[in-house]
């Protein structure tokens, strides 16, 4: 699997879907969020190269996952 960026939102978010099964991705804080995705094991980038904006994308594409 190639490493992740936050310009990876629907990786991110197939990554957590699969770490997380049955978590509502709409009940979860921005800053575990981050935390989260900053410890995946393909995760390579900067922590702090995240914006709300990134962590919004994420939690979408994550949520649009969870409902299928």
């Amino acid at each position: 699997m190639p490493a992740l960026t936050w310009d990876d939102p629907q990786a991110i978010a197939l990554a957590l879907l699969e770490k997380f099964p049955g978590l509502d991705p709409l009940t979860v804080r921005f800053t575990d969020l981050h935390r989260w995705v900053t410890e995946l094991a393909d995760f390579r980038d900067d922590a702090f190269a995240s914006n709300e904006g990134k962590l919004e994308a994420i939690q979408m594409a994550w949520y649009e996952e969870y409902q299928e």
